[in-house]
Parts: structure tokens; sequence; C-alpha cells
């Protein structure tokens, strides 16, 4: 939920940015809509660049869950198999 107010609050600050900059700009029409281009393309890039290294980190957390219950499985087998053992010779 954070990280979509985040996504949320950037998305209205580049839209705000560049009202703002199409207001106040004292360049041409033309020159005005290429800075507003090369601006959205740099913001574009780091939202891609920051939804990459968020996936990046779910990844590698589902990864490491996955290794957390597959160590937990073995332990369980190994209990079983204690058991069975302690079962046999009782």
């Amino acid at each position: 939920m954070a990280n979509g107010k985040v996504l949320l609050g950037v998305l209205a600050g580049i839209a705000a940015g560049a009202t703002l900059g199409v207001l106040f700009a004292p360049d041409k029409g033309s020159e005005t809509r290429k800075k507003i281009l090369r601006k959205r393309d740099a913001a574009t890039q780091d939202l891609k660049d920051r939804f990459d290294e968020w996936s990046e980190m779910g990844s590698e957390k589902i990864e490491s869950l996955k290794e957390d219950a597959r160590n937990l499985v073995d332990k369980g087998k190994s209990k079983t198999e204690e058991l069975k053992r302690d079962l046999k010779t009782s």
C-alpha cells in the first residue's frame, strides 16, 4: 500500500512539474515539448529502475522464504524418521 502511495506521489509531482514548466517556459513551443519529452523519458526510466529494484527485492525475499520452507520440511522429515526409529526400537 505504501509503495502505491509513493508511486502516486511521484506521478503527481511529475505532472505538476510538467504543467508548471509549460506555463513558465521562455522557450518556443517546440523546444518546450522536447524538454517535456526528455523529462518524461527520464522520469519513466527512473520509475522502471525503481520497479526493477522492488521486483528484485521481492524475488530475493521469495527465494529466502522458499529456502526457509525447504529447511522446515527437511527438519520435519528428519524428526518423523527419528520418531519412526524410536517407535521401532521401543
